[in-house]
């Protein structure tokens, strides 16, 4: 039986207390493009480089990166816990083996420190020979940009108590094998952190691409639908279910747009792109979806292909090489507030909803059931008809509600999901109903 009090809540709709819109820091393109070059000044990062010189390689630029942090803690009285975290890998483009090290700023969150939203790019470089550690490589899109965007968001987000934790992370070993990637999910394994979402930023700094196109008001971000953590019979049960388009990742990036539509003076439209990463391409995200954690990649909405990965050289009036003057710096500092809007909004909500579930065969109706989350303030229950991939439709129920019976709506016609919303309006992802437990 649905409770008395939830009568009420019949008469409610999508609309519930918001975050203020349009509210997002902003970022400054200057202090991002004085970020990069200061990167770039290092000669080369990549990860086999010298650890130990001052002025060159990638250990110079990670003691750079810890520095920042530390500046930026200083400045808010001390918030930010800097961190390096290390391990040995080898591989193809390591075979005698490399220290791979990642540093970290942790902002302890104030409500549920357990509760952590991971952003990170990665500080590492390279030219065109994967294996060529002495030559420059600037890597100023791929990836000071992520990087100086990390920074950034630190810098911003510091500025505010949140009641979740944020890690902002700098990550090395990206070009060798997402080694930085698969160190920093480990890490979050480790010391047990409940990670409700990683923002992965990688080649966010740029709009030319390699035909000439200009693409300024657009920024992909990429998803997975089936869980690369999921079992057999859990992708079966996605499969039974209808759930190939609703795990964490794609509701991750679900949330990504409903920022920047919250945010219309960021002018960007997050192009949600239905697969993992570019075609027969990877990044640090990827490690992440592998042990079930919410994770998306931010992309420049059009690549330069002359400009990443290419050694520095011209060849017949062609320029190669990624340097500092190909980058937009006013659209980075657009996809960095767009990174602080979500980060802002999923620090402020409670986890998302577990065991949501479904029940209404040979019905008319449909009965929505979750199991309760600290600190929620209402829920919002959503459905779409079974043909579409956006919720079209929401209730919001008080936040001692565990279950809402749908009147007239039919299970077989349609797709459910609940999220969690704070008292502030700031809601979760938003998890599908009708898949078991991940185990």
């Amino acid at each position: 039986m649905i409770k008395q009090s939830l009568l009420a809540a019949l008469l409610l709709t999508a609309a519930v207390p918001a975050l203020a819109k349009d509210d997002a820091p902003a970022a400054d393109p200057a202090r991002l493009k004085a970020d990069v070059e200061k990167l770039v000044s290092f000669g080369t990062r990549h990860t086999l480089s010298s650890a130990t010189d001052p002025r060159r390689g990638i250990g110079a630029a990670r003691n750079w990166g810890a520095a920042e942090f530390a500046r930026i803690s200083k400045a808010c009285g001390g918030c930010l816990t800097v961190s390096r975290i290390a391990d040995r890998f080898e591989g193809p483009r390591a075979p005698a083996g490399v220290i791979v090290e990642n540093v970290l700023a942790i902002q302890k969150g104030t409500g549920d420190p357990a509760h952590v939203i991971m952003i990170a790019g990665h500080i590492d470089s390279r030219v065109s020979d994967p294996m060529n550690f002495t030559d420059d490589a600037p890597g100023a899109n791929d990836d000071a940009s992520g990087t100086a965007l990390v920074i950034e968001a630190a810098r911003l987000l510091s500025k505010q108590k949140h009641r979740a934790t944020i890690v902002y992370a700098l990550l090395s070993g990206e070009e060798q094998g997402l080694w930085g990637g698969r160190l920093l999910a480990r890490h979050a394994q480790t010391e047990g952190w409940a990670v409700a979402a990683l923002l992965n930023n990688d080649i966010v700094g740029g709009t030319h691409g390699t035909d000439g196109t200009i693409v300024d008001n657009r920024v992909r971000v990429f998803s997975e639908g089936i869980r690369a953590s999921e079992d057999f019979a859990a992708q079966l049960a996605r499969r039974g279910i209808g759930g190939e388009d609703d795990g964490p990742s794609r509701a991750l990036a679900k949330a990504a747009i409903r920022a920047g539509e919250a945010n219309p003076a960021i002018g960007l439209e997050v192009l949600a792109v239905r697969r993992p990463d570019r075609f027969r391409r990877g990044g640090d995200h990827l490690p992440s979806l592998e042990l079930g954690y919410p994770a998306i990649r931010f992309t420049v909405g059009v690549e330069d292909y002359d400009h990443q990965h290419q050694d520095l050289r011209s060849e017949n009036g062609r320029k190669f090489g990624d340097t500092v003057d190909e980058m937009d710096f006013p659209y980075l500092a657009r996809v960095t507030a767009l990174n602080v809007a979500l980060a802002r909004e999923l620090a402020a909500a409670p986890p998302a909803p577990a065991n949501v579930s479904i029940d209404g065969a040979v019905s008319s109706d449909t009965k929505v059931a979750w199991t309760p989350v600290k600190d929620a303030a209402s829920y919002r229950i959503r459905w779409r008809r079974a043909d579409k991939s956006d919720w079209t439709d929401g209730r919001i129920v008080p936040g001692d509600a565990t279950e809402f019976l749908l009147k007239g709506v039919q299970i077989d016609d349609h797709f459910f999901g609940v999220s969690a919303v704070a008292a502030a309006g700031a809601e979760s992802i938003v998890t599908f109903g009708g898949l078991p437990p991940q185990k």
